[in-house]
């Protein structure tokens, strides 16, 4: 079969850099160094998981206290639930997070399929970053590492090339999208060791609020979030030509 090189913002490119996303969020805890240079990204997708239970907080009427990241990638974010709201508002809340990721995720490949998106979803993110630091992040660790990320990416979507924003989007994408998957130990248990304490997972807690089993949750949670990130995978590499 006759080479013939990929045309640039081609389907091929496209599935080209994904996949290399993808390579580099798997094979970087392995190379030398590699889990020093993952770290920083670890705290992020913490910060989406934990994000996710204080925004589904918000949204449910409730309120979301603070949001605390340790150094080893774990964290919890305390939200007050309203006694009109129920177990039912608990059970969102503690559904938001595993969800939270593949939300993330979702959107910003969603926001890679078209070259307009890509400064306004870079900028988005950093502005979310620095927010959530300023009103609810309390810890050391997402004050020393989330106003940094803001940072890069502010540097990126004003300076960096039009190939870095793009690899940007879709490395953060598909970082959120595994990062939920990576997780698969955590859904299917009842309860996590979170700072040193055991607690109830996130499935935990939907079953003491739903009754059904936490691997019932955990498997609805996952349904949704392939769902979520394979029709932004679909429609970003079908809207290649729409740059």
């Amino acid at each position: 079969m006759a080479w013939r090189p990929v045309r640039r913002g081609s389907q091929e490119e496209q599935v080209g850099r994904l996949v290399l996303a993808g390579v580099l969020v798997t094979a970087l805890p392995a190379l030398p160094f590699g889990s020093y240079l993952i770290w920083p990204f670890v705290i992020l997708t913490t910060w989406f998981h934990e994000m996710g239970h204080g925004l589904a907080a918000l949204a449910t009427g409730n309120a979301f206290d603070l949001l605390v990241i340790n150094a080893d990638g774990s964290g919890y974010a305390s939200s007050r639930i309203a006694l009109e709201g129920g177990g039912l508002d608990r059970a969102l809340v503690a559904m938001g997070g595993p969800l939270g990721p593949s939300v993330i995720g979702a959107l910003l490949i969603l926001a890679s399929g078209a070259h307009k998106y890509w400064k306004p979803a870079l900028i988005a993110l950093a502005a979310a970053l620095l927010l959530s630091t300023l009103v609810w992040v309390r810890s050391w660790v997402g004050w020393a590492v989330l106003p940094s990320l803001a940072l890069a990416l502010g540097w990126i979507a004003w300076r960096g090339t039009r190939g870095l924003q793009l690899f940007t989007l879709q490395f953060l994408g598909v970082l959120a999208a595994l990062s939920m998957f990576n997780d698969m130990d955590y859904l299917f248990s009842e309860t996590a060791m979170v700072g040193g304490r055991a607690m109830l997972s996130d499935t935990g807690a939907i079953e003491a609020e739903l009754l059904l089993p936490h691997w019932i949750w955990a498997s609805v949670i996952i349904l949704l979030s392939g769902l979520m990130i394979g029709t932004s995978l679909k429609y970003a590499l079908s809207h290649e030509g729409h740059r």
